[in-house]
């Protein structure tokens, strides 16, 4: 299909209540990928999308597919399949953002790892929209708590990645659940023979997309990320402003109202701040924007739409305080700085669940993002000290200070207190309203330890070439399980891996399995609570078993399950009490 005249977002024939949420979201100009599969979604077509990670896929399916959603049916209409939990979360959060304005909209994310009953009891309550790795999806429908029966849309994301990781059987077999007369879009970055078969298999007359990957390199702009938890956001970035050296800012959130909320915090810390948004007046905008070039303003808080075609040579550093949907935006984002030949920074706040499009944003940009570390109190300390001599200094050399001269004079022979015990006071006097030292806040301990999360014992990744220990776990052929449900749950909850898990042995109620015999005990404890097939797996030590690195025992895959009650009786009783895992579940947006 060639690229067309590209429409609007307005231009769209999106439902009401979707367009209502572009505009909401901040959404102008459609990417690449939307532009070209939204119209075709609408009309009901098949689609075979090829693009890259982070090009705006989601909103390119999630958007004209919910347009043609019935949310007064609580009944599954919309299957989307994954091949991670991170990309299921990250799509159905996505999902619940673009149905909003949809009363009695539900979005169910399913997924290896988490609690079943929460799950179920979901379902139960009815959802329009299921979003779940293959596996997790097949336990569903093993069970019978899952109907495709009524399902109008399937999307099969990232359909290359689930090939990589041996799921394309389990696809072929989840959608031969799905009515014919289903409507299906599978995306993937490339296009294997094997993803060719399936969509071949499964859609009907798909009209197929490219979309080639632009190249963009940004020479004068050094960039660099943090991993945060959103309650800590604020507090890094003002240890940020604190200790930069740093002209003027342009800080980027995703809707309006944050625009103006973070403003108003910022400037309640003591920092010279505006929002920028799409609901401000042309004169209003304009006035910032003046203020930014003057000087008088020194941070703008902004959305993408309102920064457009921004240009103010004296910003210094762009901070994206919420991640962009895109690569593209972000690529316009920290266009904002490093221009007329200045260096400029960048900086990526990123949630652990985001990192997909950390990687994604790396390879648009090609030019890595190094991890940073935030100021500790130290250099704020050091960097306010240092403040405060310069403008001692400036008004020394500016000042007639002969009066105050005399003033410290009359005190030292009337009072017997030597001068630095004046100086040191009237310092004191000055600074008292904002210290040179800043007070230790209870979050700075945890904030501390967000800033390297990749030494945390939880998220701290072994390496592939030690030693490995022989586990056992209570999960066996008689529950279904296969290496390849182990190997993803494993990696998935414990940041590992496939080239960290050895050999896997399984038995009738039981498996053995291989993994670094430095296990931090979190991690430890952690995977004892983690669920696969129904079961928990209950981990422990296998003491007197010889350990040999190596790779799956692929030979010890049991036959395929039947579908059905028969197979449910022996894994799942649905008055068994099981402890409740906390897992992070999309918020329904405001």
């Amino acid at each position: 299909m060639t690229e067309e005249t590209v429409l609007t977002f307005a231009e769209m024939a999106l439902a009401p209540a979707l367009q209502k949420v572009v505009i909401d979201v901040g959404y102008e100009t459609p990417s690449p990928i939307q532009a070209q599969s939204i119209p075709l979604l609408l009309e009901g077509r098949d689609l075979l999308g090829q693009a890259q990670t982070g090009t705006g896929k989601t909103a390119a399916f999630a958007l004209p597919l919910l347009s043609r959603l019935d949310p007064k049916l609580k009944v599954p209409q919309i299957l989307v399949l994954t091949p991670t939990r991170e990309l299921a979360l990250q799509v159905a959060e996505a999902m619940q953002t673009y149905a909003r304005h949809l009363p009695g909209f539900n979005v169910l994310p399913v997924y290896g790892g988490q609690n079943m009953i929460q799950q179920l009891r979901m379902l139960s309550r009815g959802v329009q929209v299921v979003v779940g790795t293959p596996g997790r999806v097949q336990d569903h429908l093993r069970r019978g708590t899952l109907k495709l029966d009524k399902i109008k849309a399937v999307v099969l994301d990232e359909a290359d990645e689930m090939l990589r990781m041996g799921f394309v059987d389990d696809v072929e077999e989840i959608l031969s659940h799905a009515p014919a007369g289903r409507q299906t879009a599978l995306f993937s970055a490339t296009m294997p023979k094997e993803v060719l078969r399936v969509a071949r298999q499964h859609m009907r007359d798909p009209v197929e997309i490219r979309i080639k990957t632009k190249t963009s390199t940004v020479e004068t702009i050094s960039q660099h990320y943090w991993q945060v938890k959103g309650m800590h956001k604020l507090d890094a970035l003002t240890r940020i402003l604190e200790a930069e050296e740093i002209e003027a800012m342009i800080v980027f959130v995703r809707t309006k109202t944050a625009t103006v909320e973070l403003a108003e915090k910022l400037e309640a810390r003591g920092f010279s701040s505006a929002p920028l948004n799409g609901d401000m007046t042309q004169v209003m905008r304009e006035k910032a924007i003046s203020r930014l070039k003057s000087g008088s303003l020194d941070i703008v808080v902004a959305t993408d739409v309102a920064a457009r075609g921004l240009d103010v040579p004296r910003i210094s550093h762009v901070v994206n305080y919420d991640i962009p949907y895109d690569t593209e935006a972000y690529v316009h984002r920290i266009g904002r700085t490093g221009r007329a030949g200045k260096m400029g920074k960048a900086i990526l706040f990123v949630a652990p669940r985001e990192r997909r499009m950390l990687n994604a944003i790396e390879q648009a940009t090609r030019q890595p993002i190094k991890a940073m570390t935030l100021p500790s109190r130290k250099d704020i300390t050091d960097r306010r000290i240092g403040l405060f001599k310069e403008q001692i200094a400036e008004a020394m050399e500016a000042e007639d200070l002969e009066f105050f001269e005399e003033l410290v004079d009359s005190y030292q022979s009337e009072y017997d207190v030597g001068h630095r015990r004046i100086a040191a006071t009237l310092a004191y006097l000055v600074q008292k309203g904002r210290p040179l030292q800043p007070d230790e806040s209870p979050s700075d301990s945890a904030l501390e330890k967000d800033f390297r999360p990749e030494q945390t014992e939880r998220t701290k990744r072994p390496s592939s070439d030690e030693a490995l220990q022989r586990y056992r776990i209570e999960v066996g052929r008689s529950h279904g399980v296969e290496p390849r449900h182990i190997v993803g749950a494993i990696s998935n909850e414990a940041n590992l891996s496939s080239r960290d898990i050895g050999q896997i042995k399984i038995h009738d109620d039981y498996c053995m399995v291989d993994l670094p015999a430095s296990m931090p005990t979190k991690m430890f404890q952690h995977l004892q609570e983690v669920w696969v097939c129904g079961q928990q797996l209950k981990l422990s030590v296998a003491s007197g078993e010889k350990v040999e690195r190596g790779q799956i025992a692929r030979d010890s895959r049991p036959a395929r399950k039947p579908f059905g009650k028969a197979a449910d009786s022996k894994r799942f009783k649905p008055g068994a009490k099981k402890p409740v895992i906390n897992r992070r579940v999309p918020k329904k947006p405001k």
